[in-house]
C-alpha cells in the first residue's frame, strides 16, 4: 500500500533531520505533533540539496543536484518517488501549498555553491540568503498557518528575517569550513582572512536586527502548534551568537562554537517555563 510506503517516507525524513542536526531535531519535537511531520520533510529535502553542493566532494555534484531536481518534479507529477525524501517533500509541498518560486528559489542557491565562491555585492549576498534560508522559513510558515493567507502574508517578512539571522550566525559559525574547505566567502566586501573587528561587529549587528524583528513581527504572534517550537530554535540561535560575540574576530575562522547537550536542555527548559507562564 502506498500508505505504509509514505509513512516509511516520512519516517527518512525525521531520521535525516536527527541524525544531522540534533539541534533542529529538538526544537521541531517541540511542535504540536500534526504539524511536525511537514517539518521533518521539509528540512529531509532542503538538507539533501546541501549535503551534495557541501559534502559529496568524491562525485559529481552538479550531476546529482540536477538529478536531484528532475527526480522532485517527476515526484510532483506522478505523486511518488522511489528517493523516500522526495516522496515526503512532495506531499507536504501540495498539502499546504507550498509555491514553485520557493523550490525553484532554494535550487537556484544550491545551485550557486557550486559554481559561486564569493558574493561581492549586497544584492548578490541578499539573493543567495533568501533561496537558501529565508523561502526555507516561508515554506515552514505554510505549514504553520495551515492554508490562512492573512496569517501568512502577516508574518512572511518575520519567517524571512528568522531564517536569515539563522543563516548569517551559521556562516559566521561555519567560517573555518567555508573559507578553507570549499572556498566560500558570503559576506561581501569582507576579507575573512584578516577579519577585523569593526568587520565582525557589522555583521553580528545585522543579525541582532534581524532577530530582533523576527521576534517582536514573527515568533509573538505565530499559531500555539508552532510557537515553542520555533521559540526553541530562536533561543538555540540566540545562544550561538552570544558565544560568537565573545571569541575574537581575528580567531573566529579558527573556532567552530557549539552548545552542549547540558546547555541545550537548560535552554529547553527555560524556554518552556517562559512558555507556560505566558511570557512569549
Amino acid at each position: 500500500m502506498k500508505q505504509l510506503f509514505d509513512e516509511v517516507s516520512f519516517d527518512c525524513s525525521r531520521i535525516v533531520t536527527k541524525k544531522y542536526s540534533t539541534s533542529f531535531s529538538m526544537a521541531v519535537k517541540m511542535l504540536s505533533p500534526k504539524i511536525r511531520t511537514a517539518i521533518y520533510n521539509i528540512y529531509g529535502f532542503v538538507r539533501l540539496a546541501d549535503e551534495i553542493v557541501d559534502s559529496f566532494h568524491d562525485f559529481n555534484k552538479e550531476e546529482l543536484l540536477l538529478d536531484f531536481e528532475r527526480q522532485y518534479y517527476q515526484a510532483y507529477k506522478t505523486g511518488i518517488s522511489l528517493n523516500p525524501i522526495l516522496n515526503a517533500f512532495q506531499k507536504t509541498v501540495k498539502r499546504y501549498g507550498i509555491s514553485d518560486d520557493m523550490v525553484q528559489a532554494f535550487l537556484k542557491s544550491m545551485k550557486a555553491d557550486l559554481y559561486k565562491s564569493t558574493y561581492n555585492t549586497k544584492e548578490e549576498y541578499d539573493e543567495y540568503i533568501y533561496g537558501s534560508a529565508d523561502v526555507v522559513g516561508l515554506m515552514c510558515l505554510k505549514v504553520f498557518v495551515d492554508g490562512n493567507e492573512e496569517k501568512f502574508n502577516e508574518l512572511k517578512d518575520a519567517a524571512m528575517r528568522l531564517g536569515s539571522a539563522f543563516q548569517k550566525v551559521n556562516f559566521l559559525r561555519d567560517l573555518k569550513d567555508d573559507y578553507e574547505l570549499l572556498n566560500r566567502s558570503y559576506f561581501p566586501n569582507i576579507n575573512l582572512a584578516s577579519l577585523d573587528a569593526g568587520s565582525k561587529q557589522l555583521i553580528i549587528d545585522e543579525i541582532e536586527a534581524d532577530f530582533e524583528y523576527a521576534f517582536n513581527h514573527g515568533v509573538l504572534k505565530l499559531p500555539v502548534e508552532a510557537k515553542f517550537g520555533v521559540y526553541m530554535a530562536y533561543r538555540y540561535y540566540r545562544r550561538l551568537l552570544k558565544k560568537l560575540k565573545k571569541v575574537p574576530s581575528a580567531k573566529i575562522i579558527e573556532t567552530r562554537v557549539r552548545i552542549s547537550d547540558p546547555m541545550k536542555l537548560n535552554l529547553l527548559a527555560r524556554s518552556y517555563v517562559k512558555y507556560k507562564l505566558n511570557m512569549i
